[in-house]
């Protein structure tokens, strides 16, 4: 039976020089918050590391060890740069192999474009013991070394293999959300049983917010928007459900 007081967790190890340098713009918190909150877990923390055995090593080690799961986006391609795979094969003291059911699924992905070469083939390492995520897009699977997921950075690519995980791991409560707008720029915020979000915003020449509210309970969400949308409303202040 679930423990509804139970809360799981998740952490995030975005990886890439890219990203630290602001040529690429990451899109996989958001995309990987949102999913976790359907399948009943929270993303706790964000690391952004470099393309750095060590770095990498170390970020998905620490957040391991201090959450349920850990996911990691990037540096799982055919290049040289893409060391994701030894570096966190490294951090558990595990051989690097081919997997081979990865090899199989690339040998007949490039079968007809230009054959499987041993850049290719870099894609279907994996560390010792580890499983797959499928990756209908490009080939390429992800990798599921126990309560570790390691995920390509491209967005698309990662939001597959998401989508072969929904359901496949243990959570609790899916966290519900609503969002009402107003103009002021504060109100009390304190509901048992729900998170709640204010952000400030200056529009229109003047001070408004949204605030978000957030609850794994139906009942706790609806009460705790009405009795903001009241104490809102009874100070002068009316609300836009949805947000401004």
């Amino acid at each position: 039976m679930m423990n509804p007081d139970r809360i799981w967790t998740a952490a995030l190890v975005v990886i890439g020089d890219e990203i630290l340098s602001g040529r690429t713009q990451d899109k996989n918190i958001a995309q990987l918050a949102a999913w976790l909150n359907v399948q009943g877990i929270r993303l706790a923390e964000v690391r952004v590391v470099a393309d750095d055995m060590a770095a990498i090593a170390e970020a998905v080690t620490a957040l391991d060890s201090r959450n349920d799961y850990t996911f990691t986006t990037g540096g799982i391609g055919p290049t040289h740069d893409d060391i994701t795979v030894d570096a966190i094969a490294a951090a558990f003291g595990l051989e690097v192999e081919v997997h081979p059911r990865a090899r199989s699924i690339l040998e007949d992905y490039y079968a007809t474009r230009g054959g499987l070469n041993e850049a290719r083939l870099r894609m279907a390492r994996v560390p010792a013991g580890a499983d797959l995520i499928e990756n209908r897009i490009s080939g390429a699977p992800g990798i599921r070394l126990g309560s570790i997921f390691i995920m390509a950075g491209v967005p698309h690519i990662a939001g597959q293999m998401l989508d072969a995980l929904t359901g496949t791991l243990e959570g609790g409560l899916p966290v519900l959300s609503a969002t009402l707008g107003c103009w002021v720029a504060e109100a009390e915020r304190s509901h048992e049983g729900c998170q709640i979000g204010s952000y400030p915003f200056f529009r229109e020449g003047k001070v408004g917010a949204n605030f978000v509210v957030r609850s794994t309970e139906q009942a706790r969400l609806d009460g705790c928007v009405a009795a903001l949308v009241e104490e809102l409303e009874r100070s002068g202040h009316p609300t836009v459900a949805g947000g401004i």
